[in-house]
């Protein structure tokens, strides 16, 4: 390449980011158009040793994520961009109001997915007019290992705890990508910052990481609550506390938080009615009543049945016997995974003697396994 034509990309690259800013995203990346191979054998390890769980499509489309040219083979480089959600204060204070539930930071509005493809569209659509090149647009649902590509880029690193952290946004921030045919040189890959910090891995209340940048996805309470389509261990419950979807103390440990800064207007600003919301009006939501509270936002997708399981076992971890009408009322729900967790909340909650006496009523006629389960296993079996 000419020296005239390396300042011709350098501008190009110039104006993508320019255009990139202004359409709301806070940093621009340019990654190879292939992951390594160690990354690749990296991946393919995790998945043959089942830790992905429930996510059979991870499986499914293994091939197809090992590298952008497999998923695009025309793809030669990648615009890799950020969009800054950090939240207003402590984002765990939600944990310490036993009475309310605790939702992930980023789900406290509507969908990311359309808040970052529609921006990365206006970007696209100036690039395509700009070089008439071809390209692809992608946030997290399609099959992209989208965190060690943009750690191949100057965006970031992967952490111990496998999130993507940026020395500008700290954890907080999505990652959305454009796949092109334009051949724009890769920036040198921001260096792993960790050092010697485990805060990360220290955080995690479930074990989750067997050890720095490994994730074991079965036990995360992420998984747990978004991922997972079956009752959730016992193990787990106490440890879940009142998260009932996602799980965000892995990133709020890191210390290079200490650059991450409030998302601006026009990002996704929480809403006060997801922010914290009290358990007892949660358990009093029907179908129609879940689908409307929760219309565009993340949380819908898990579904009125999950979203319930989860919780009930924040009402069972808060402690609070007031919040006993409202779980009772689900006893004879039509789904085990809800009937499941409203007994283990009544054990969690009641004394021995009303435990029994509601058990004499509802257990016998019980037909699913997993719950007749939890009817009958030992208080002593519980852990503490």
């Amino acid at each position: 390449m000419s020296s005239a034509e390396k300042k011709d990309v350098a501008a190009l690259k110039a104006q993508i980011v320019a255009q990139a800013k202004a359409a709301g995203f806070d940093t621009v990346g340019f990654s190879p158009a292939q992951l390594a191979q160690q990354t690749q054998q990296k991946f393919e390890a995790w998945i043959d040793e089942g830790v992905h769980g429930d996510m059979g499509w991870m499986a499914e489309t293994r091939e197809r994520r090992r590298s952008p040219e497999a998923l695009w083979p025309d793809v030669a480089s990648v615009i890799v961009l950020a969009m800054n959600y950090g939240p207003e204060g402590d984002p765990l204070a939600g944990l310490r109001q036993t009475d309310r539930a605790n939702i992930s930071v980023y789900a406290r509005n509507r969908d990311y997915h359309d808040l970052v493809k529609k921006r990365l569209k206006r970007v696209a659509r100036w690039l395509v007019a700009e070089t008439d090149c071809e390209l692809k647009v992608f946030v997290d649902t399609a099959p992209v290992l989208e965190k060690p590509l943009a750690a191949g880029s100057s965006l970031g690193w992967q952490g111990k705890h496998t999130n993507l952290v940026s020395s500008e946004l700290g954890s907080w921030f999505f990652i959305g990508s454009i796949f092109t045919d334009l051949d724009l040189p890769a920036d040198k890959p921001h260096a792993d910052q960790c050092g010697s910090c485990s805060a990360c891995l220290e955080s995690c209340p479930t074990n989750a990481f067997p050890g720095p940048y490994q994730l074991d996805a079965r036990r995360c309470i992420s998984y747990l609550t978004i991922e997972h389509k079956g009752h959730i261990d016992l193990e787990f419950r106490r440890p879940m506390a009142n998260r009932i979807y996602g799980c965000d103390d892995c990133l709020a440990a890191c210390p290079w938080n200490k650059f991450a800064r409030q998302a601006s207007e026009g990002a996704l600003q929480p809403r006060e009615d997801l922010t914290s919301p009290r358990i007892a009006v949660l358990l009093d939501l029907d179908d129609a009543g879940f689908r409307t509270l929760f219309a565009g936002s993340p949380v819908k997708r898990i579904g009125r049945d999950r979203f319930l399981r989860n919780v009930l076992i924040a009402a069972g971890n808060s402690g609070d016997a007031d919040l006993l009408p409202h779980i009772v009322h689900h006893l004879d729900d039509v789904s085990p995974l809800v009937r499941a967790m409203v007994v283990w909340a009544l054990c969690e909650l009641t004394s021995e003697e009303e435990f029994t006496r509601l058990k004499d009523i509802h257990a016998l006629n019980e037909m699913d396994e997993d719950v007749r389960a939890e009817w009958h296993r030992p208080r002593s079996l519980l852990p503490q």
